[in-house]
């Protein structure tokens, strides 16, 4: 019997697909809106948006443009409303991040009740099933109530928590970013976000438990079987975990330097290393953690393409100039590397390239050092060289409907055939037995 391989469209994924299905199949978008409402009015109160108190005379509202200092240029233009039971202040970013955030705690709310409902319900059933379903059943609370961070009334303390990461990465300071309060709006919309892919994978891997019809999937969807926990697997989740926390830290560090310099007047450099060694590197490791098949067929298919070519040189390019080291006039121009802050930090000569590192030598240092600079230049390089020997077994850590890491034998084959050098995406009918170098699909030659 063939395995039907979840759908890994990024377009699919990113849209929520499965969520927004789940929602409508039980019937639940009042939910998804009392939950909303309840958060936006909790968010506006504890804020200071929201101030309910007596205020004498009538009702005034007005429409603010701008600050007499020329700050805090993100809340206008604002809204302040004056009613005799309170005021209502309204800034711009804050209010249209307080609406995208309270749209995402209604949606991970509301699936995570219907979800706990379901299981509750379905205890004595599952526990009569075979170890593997009454396990994943057992887990599942626990996995729902990780991924959904973002849906609860922590966003902002988690958000600041963050920010605490992005300095180190960045090499600004905690006092300056909350100053700069922007930044706590774009963090709580990156958490929420990321809890809701979260959760949109949890519902397509395991969404046959929660109740959730094959009714549209085309085809059924089988149980998730056990999966075997060895220490390759486990190094893959590390790794692609690790990849995904450097990713979201690395792409926010270039707001948190716009912060302290301008993008209408950076030079060149700057804005090599904010597309290039920033941007690329992140959204690429990004792409990776989340969607491993999708980028493993992208690069698969266009190996021996133009755009295959273009995509590994910039790679290449981004990777070793974060990793490795830059010449010494493009150093000190603001763009540098691992080893031109190495050598800063050994007192070597301003010839060798050397620049002072943004932190003294410590934790934050190092960490900075390990966590984007090596994993994410590192690993740019490697997938630049050596696309099928990186991305093979990131591929094969991606979960089918069957739970296991396999690469597709039969329902959507056409899609996942292509060939890597050293590997190759077989794609004939019910596949071959599981190789010692990956999973059914990935030979080597």
């Amino acid at each position: 019997m063939s395995e039907e391989v979840l759908s890994t469209d990024p377009l699919s994924i990113l849209s929520l697909s499965e969520t927004r299905r789940f929602l409508r199949q039980f019937h639940a978008r009042m939910m998804v809106v009392f939950f909303a409402v309840l958060y936006a009015l909790g968010s506006m109160v504890l804020g200071g948006m929201l101030i309910l108190t007596r205020v004498e005379g009538g009702y005034t509202a007005e429409v603010l443009w701008g600050s007499a200092l020329g700050t805090g240029w993100w809340n206008y233009p604002g809204y302040l409303l004056v009613a005799p039971w309170g005021v209502i202040s309204l800034p711009f970013l804050a209010t249209w991040a307080m609406v995208v955030v309270s749209i995402g705690v209604g949606i991970g709310v509301s699936v995570a009740i219907l979800i706990a409902v379901r299981l509750a319900r379905d205890r004595r059933r599952s526990a009569a099933q075979p170890g593997s379903v009454g396990a994943v059943a057992g887990l599942t609370p626990a996995m729902i109530a990780l991924v959904t961070l973002g849906a609860c009334c922590s966003t902002t303390a988690a958000a600041t928590a963050g920010v605490g990461l992005v300095a180190q990465s960045s090499g600004s300071t905690i006092d300056n970013l909350l100053i700069n309060n922007w930044y706590l709006d774009l963090f709580q919309i990156s958490i929420i976000g990321v809890a809701l892919l979260a959760q949109e994978m949890i519902l397509r891997i395991y969404g046959g438990l929660f109740g959730l019809s094959d009714a549209g999937r085309g085809a059924p969807v089988p149980t998730p079987g056990p999966r075997p926990v060895t220490a390759r697997s486990v190094a893959i989740g590390v790794l692609r975990a690790a990849l995904l926390l450097a990713g979201v830290t690395w792409s926010l560090a270039m707001f948190a330097e716009w912060t302290t310099i301008s993008p209408a007047t950076a030079s060149a450099a700057m804005w090599f290393q904010w597309i290039f060694q920033h941007q690329l590197l992140a959204i690429f490791a990004l792409a990776v953690a989340l969607f491993p098949n999708s980028i493993a067929r992208a690069f698969s298919n266009s190996a021996r393409r133009s755009m295959g070519l273009v995509a590994r040189t910039a790679l290449l390019l981004g990777g070793f100039s974060l990793a490795v080291w830059v010449p010494g006039a493009v150093a000190s121009a603001g763009a540098f590397g691992f080893a031109n802050e190495l050598f800063g930090a050994l007192g070597l000569p301003a010839a060798w390239g050397s620049v002072a590192p943004v932190f003294a030598p410590g934790l934050a240092l190092y960490l900075r050092w390990g966590f984007q600079y090596l994993l994410l230049g590192g690993f740019a390089i490697a997938v630049a060289i050596a696309p099928g020997r990186i991305l093979g077994p990131l591929r094969w850590s991606a979960p089918t409907a069957s739970g296991s890491g396999t690469v597709p034998s039969a329902a959507g084959a056409h899609r996942a055939s292509g060939s890597f050098p050293g590997y190759s995406f077989s794609s004939s009918e019910g596949g071959a037995p599981e190789t010692p170098s990956g999973a059914r699909g990935i030979e080597e030659p």
